[in-house]
């Protein structure tokens, strides 16, 4: 069923086919869309429908776009899936998130591999057995464009959640006897860092059958904040586009060679 009042639109992020092209950027904030946007050539805003705006334009003479998701998994899969049934098929994750081991500092950028799936939108995917992966074409990319800044970047695996609130103040919820249990059981699995999309949008993308990665930017780290260390607040995602932007180049290159 159509719900969309222009039959050629998806019904949620307004756009349709050949409005987007096969590599999309997926930020959170509606805000960083004008942003990211600007790396590409001739930028051009396609849609701004609820808390999705979406940029079309070039990267080496290949369209590519940027469609802001919102908040947490249900709002990301939408788009997602609505983005695939305009002809998109890989996409890269860009956003903030928190550290969760010693290591994983202010500033640092954070690759997901895989993700837990501490949310609900997945389960109406996949059984909670199946794993939440990232392609690997997508991260070895991104890993490569990160060593290549000169900073490096952490790679592993991240927690997701549904409450933001549940992850800063875990004592307060009712909840609480599990929130506080869990999470120290994902930082002695080495979770890297916590954020709210990458489960939803991998097990959508395994769903699908189409290409996703994550990028992060480390905000602050509150486990270093428990132990006195040094955790300033960090908000200047920049780096992390610009990795992003790399990594994308480099999957047009490889599919170009591969004759995708």
């Amino acid at each position: 069923m159509k719900y969309s009042e222009n039959a050629g639109k998806q019904y949620h992020i307004q756009v349709g086919e050949g409005d987007v092209g096969k590599y999309v950027i997926l930020p959170g904030d509606p805000k960083r869309c004008a942003k990211i946007a600007k790396y590409f050539d001739q930028p051009q805003l396609m849609a701004d429908s609820r808390e999705y705006v979406t940029y079309t334009g070039y990267l080496d003479g290949v369209k590519v776009s940027v469609t802001s998701t919102g908040i947490g998994g249900p709002s990301a899969a939408i788009a997602l899936e609505e983005l695939v049934m305009s002809g998109a098929d890989t996409f890269v994750r860009i956003g903030t998130c928190g550290g969760m081991q010693m290591d994983v500092m202010s500033g640092d950028v954070v690759i997901a591999s895989g993700a837990v799936r501490m949310e609900g939108t997945s389960r109406e995917y996949a059984p909670i057995e199946f794993p939440a992966v990232a392609d690997i074409q997508v991260v070895n990319a991104l890993a490569k464009a990160a060593n290549k800044s000169g900073q490096g970047c952490h790679v592993g695996v991240v927690q997701c959640k549904d409450s933001f609130y549940g992850q800063h103040s875990p004592e307060l919820k009712p909840v609480s006897y599990e929130l506080l249990h869990k999470w120290e059981a994902w930082k002695r699995l080495g979770c890297l860092a916590s954020e709210m999309e990458s489960a939803a949008l991998f097990v959508a993308a395994s769903s699908l059958g189409v290409r996703i990665g994550s990028c992060f930017l480390v905000m602050a780290n509150q486990e270093r904040e428990k132990a006195g260390l040094d955790n300033p607040v960090i908000h200047d995602t920049d780096r992390a586009v610009r990795i992003s932007i790399d990594a994308i180049r480099m999957l047009i290159q490889e599919d170009r060679e591969a004759g995708k």
